[in-house]
């Protein structure tokens, strides 16, 4: 399998789930279409363009214009939803896809551009999050990456099984989707649970 063709497919299907859920997020907000436009291409090209940036690549929206495609198709079906509603369990379940995906991109990425072993983990930790908690800043909310859901604990999970399965020789296919689904999966267990990292708490 050609790794950077699945690269590409990755970053693809992950710019439409982040800038989908980026999307709701500022409609939910009251931006107006520029706003909108604005803060879904923030949330799923972000963490991409300082994946690359980190490893002295051009950022992937350069080198494939093509991405703005998914992000302009997810502007236009926000808008044509129209009205305000909450991001639900359907989004939610798209920023995880997008989570899970992402992680495995950047990974891969930071493979093919032989990057070290824990340099490739902290790649697919900021590809795939970063977008997320740019978004929330911008639109005024809390970040869901530093208070709940354990985002960041899902994709250091899916990193570390994509990256110790890869220095297991396993199958590139077999590896991509075990490490997505553990993403995933830890994700959907944290929400399901309500679980969360420890906090400071008053004594």
């Amino acid at each position: 399998m050609d790794l950077e063709l699945l690269v590409y497919a990755l970053d693809l299907v992950s710019t439409f789930a982040f800038a989908l859920v980026g999307a709701r997020v500022a409609a939910n907000k009251g931006l107006d279409y520029g706003g909108i436009l604005l803060i879904a291409a923030i949330a799923s090209i972000s963490g991409g363009t300082l994946r690359n940036i980190f490893m002295g690549q051009r950022p992937p929206w350069i080198q494939h214009p093509w991405l703005f495609f998914p992000i302009i198709a997810a502007v236009i079906i926000t808008i044509a939803i129209g009205k305000k509603q909450e991001v639900g369990r359907f989004a939610l379940s798209l920023d995880t896809l997008g989570l899970g995906v992402a992680t495995v991109s950047s990974a891969q990425f930071a493979i093919t551009h032989d990057a070290p072993f824990l340099a490739a983990l902290v790649l697919a930790i900021v590809g795939s999050v970063t977008g997320g908690l740019f978004r929330d800043i911008l639109c005024q909310v809390q970040p869901v990456l530093l208070h709940r859901e354990t985002v960041g604990t899902s994709a250091l999970a899916g990193g570390l099984v994509y990256l110790l399965l890869t220095q297991l020789e396993v199958d590139e296919a077999a590896t991509a989707i075990i490490a997505g689904l553990t993403v995933v999966l830890v994700r959907e267990i944290s929400i399901k649970l309500n679980w969360n990292l420890p906090k400071v708490v008053s004594r």
